[in-house]
This record gives structure tokens, C-alpha cells and sequence, in this order.
């Protein structure tokens, strides 16, 4: 399968976890509880994954994952959360969807990947894509201005994950499917250890999302394993689109989903689709 399939199937599960978690803390409404039983459940699914990918189990660089998970998907997961909850399911997904804007960057000059005008042409659609639904006028009354400001150190994480995961790939013998296990082991860890004390009574709620997050996981780390990062990462980005068609289909009129979010969409579509044409 090529990078360029891994990363929108990986896009297209992270859009249905960002609205199984909205589902979810409407039914739980503790966001510690929600991003560990998400990383908890995600992490299962990757080591479930582990026996299928090839390659070394090398323990300095198991741990070195595990350290990155800290903060991604650690603290971002979390973040994400208090993102989905105060600012809702397609407004959160769409300003993470900026994350391209900041990861080209990092490769262009992190890791001296090839300047290509129609990757960052491809970027910038969906960058575009995502402000114009970011700063549309209509709103929830539910909506929480504090769930931008989540989502964008949200951003700020991913996208040092993703330039730090294509970095570690070459130089690294584990296998993707390990290394994201090791990941999603890390954060899990701390993340639970946020949750200690707290009740998980209903942590089953936020199964469906963390199923969707694993396999997106997995999908993520394949696809920078195959592909530069100014590739990848934009294509992932159209996970925008895939939450705010899921929040139109199954969360319904809570999330305002109007003229402009379908404007950001289309944006945010052709943008994938021009950084897919030219990697292909």
C-alpha cells in the first residue's frame, strides 16, 4: 500500500475518532477518563499490530519512542479532548488540520526534504481550508473560544511528532507497527496516570474511539515509513474533511455545520488531492 493510501485511510479514522470522541463525552463528560481510555484501547490495537510489520526490536529505540508518546499522542491527546469538548467535534478537527503548515516546515528545514512548489501549494489549500472554517461566524452556543487555543497546541505537537517519526524511521531498525506501539504505550501511560483516582465507571464509551485511533495510528506511522513528511502529513491533514462530514452525519445540528465549513472542506479536498496527484 503507498504512503499516499496509509496516510488518507490514517485520515480518515482520525476524522471518526474526533467525533466518537465528541459521542463519547457526551456520555462522559470527564475529559482525563476520555483521552486515557482512548490511548488505552488505541494502544491495544497497536500491539495487536506489532506481529504484522518487519524489523528489530531494538530496546534504546523502544524507549526513545516511548519518550515521544509523552507528548504525542500523551499531552495532545489530551488536548485534543478539552479541544473536542469545549470547541466541538469539526471545529477541533479542522484547526489540527493546519498541522501541514508547520510539518512542511520542519522537513524543508529539519530534514532537508526537496522544496516541490506543488507541495506546498497543496499545503496551503488546506491550511486555507482550515482557516476559512476556524473563523466562520456561526456557531454552537456549546462553543468555547479556550477549545481553539487547545487545538492549536494540539497542532503544535502533532506536527513535531510527525517530523520526528519520519526523522527516526531511517535511522532506526524498528518496524513501523512496533515503534507506534511504543508510542501509543508511552502516552497511554501518562496519560492514565492523569486519570488515577478518578472514576471509570463508563470508560467503555470511549472504546469506539480509541479502535478508530489505533488503527490510525498504525496507519500514520506506515505511511512516514514510506513517504517524506511534506507528503505525508498534508494528505493526513484531510482528516478535517472527514470530521466535519461525520459531525453533519452523526452528531447532527449541535455542530452548525453550514456554508462556510463546506467551503473549507472543498479547500481542504483539493488540497489533498493535489499533493496526492503529485506524489503518485
Amino acid at each position: 500500500m503507498t504512503p499516499v493510501l496509509l496516510a488518507l485511510a490514517s485520515a480518515a479514522l482520525f476524522g471518526a475518532m474526533t467525533v466518537a470522541v465528541r459521542l463519547g463525552l457526551l456520555r462522559s463528560p470527564d475529559v482525563r477518563v476520555g483521552a486515557a481510555a482512548t490511548a488505552l484501547v488505541a494502544c491495544a490495537v497497536a500491539l495487536a499490530a506489532v506481529p504484522f510489520g518487519s524489523g528489530e526490536a531494538e530496546p534504546r529505540d523502544l524507549l526513545v519512542f516511548g519518550l515521544a508518546g509523552l507528548l504525542a499522542p500523551g499531552l495532545s491527546q489530551l488536548l485534543f479532548t478539552l479541544a473536542v469538548r469545549d470547541a466541538g467535534a469539526a471545529r477541533a478537527s479542522v484547526v489540527v488540520g493546519a498541522a501541514p503548515l508547520i510539518t512542511v516546515a520542519l522537513g524543508l528545514l529539519v530534514l532537508d526534504e526537496p522544496f516541490e512548489l506543488a507541495l506546498l501549494a497543496g499545503a496551503a489549500l488546506i491550511v486555507a481550508g482550515g482557516t476559512a472554517l476556524a473563523w466562520e461566524r456561526l456557531r454552537p452556543a456549546s462553543f468555547r473560544a479556550v477549545g481553539m487555543a487547545w487545538a492549536v497546541g494540539c497542532t503544535l505537537l502533532f506536527s513535531s511528532r510527525d517530523t520526528f517519526v519520519r526523522w527516526f524511521s531511517e535511522e532506526t531498525p524498528v518496524a513501523s507497527t512496533t515503534g507506534a506501539a511504543a508510542t501509543l504505550l508511552g502516552g497511554s501511560l501518562v496519560l492514565a496516570l492523569g486519570a488515577a483516582g478518578r472514576s471509570w465507571a463508563r470508560w467503555h464509551v470511549f472504546v469506539p474511539a480509541g479502535l478508530a485511533f489505533g488503527l490510525s495510528y498504525v496507519c500514520l506511522f506506515e505511511a512516514f515509513y514510506r513517504g517524506r513528511v511534506t507528503v505525508v502529513s498534508p494528505l493526513v491533514a484531510t482528516e478535517s474533511l472527514w470530521g466535519v462530514g461525520l459531525s453533519a452525519l452523526l452528531i447532527g445540528r449541535s455542530e452548525l455545520v453550514g456554508r462556510r465549513l463546506v467551503l473549507g472542506a472543498l479547500l481542504i479536498v483539493a488540497g489533498g488531492a493535489l499533493i496526492g496527484a503529485r506524489s503518485s
